[in-house]
């Protein structure tokens, strides 16, 4: 087997690196799960005959969609294909 190299500790850039990291993605994943809360309540909201409700609730999730692609939280293509898929529901259900 090959020698192993020594490990040096890590240098101070590094570990602030790594917070910050840390920080970084406990946000985004507290942001995941306010769009995937905002998703269930519209999922909810189709279950209900409130017309007014179902687009609200879509309008909501439209926004946050649009503020996690802005943030990087979510790649366009994501955003773009729940929308659409929350959209043709929305489209279902009123029909």
């Amino acid at each position: 087997m090959a020698k192993e190299a020594k490990t040096k500790t890590k240098r101070p850039t590094a570990l602030k690196r790594n917070d910050q990291n840390e920080k970084k993605r406990m946000i985004n994943k507290s942001f995941r799960s306010k769009v995937r809360t905002a998703v269930r309540g519209f999922e909810e909201a189709l279950t209900k005959a409130d017309a007014a409700q179902k687009t609200l609730s879509l309008t909501e999730v439209y926004s946050l969609m649009d503020k996690g692609v802005k943030r990087g939280v979510f790649k366009v293509n994501k955003a773009s294909r729940t929308k659409a898929r929350m959209a043709a529901r929305l489209a279902k259900a009123q029909a």
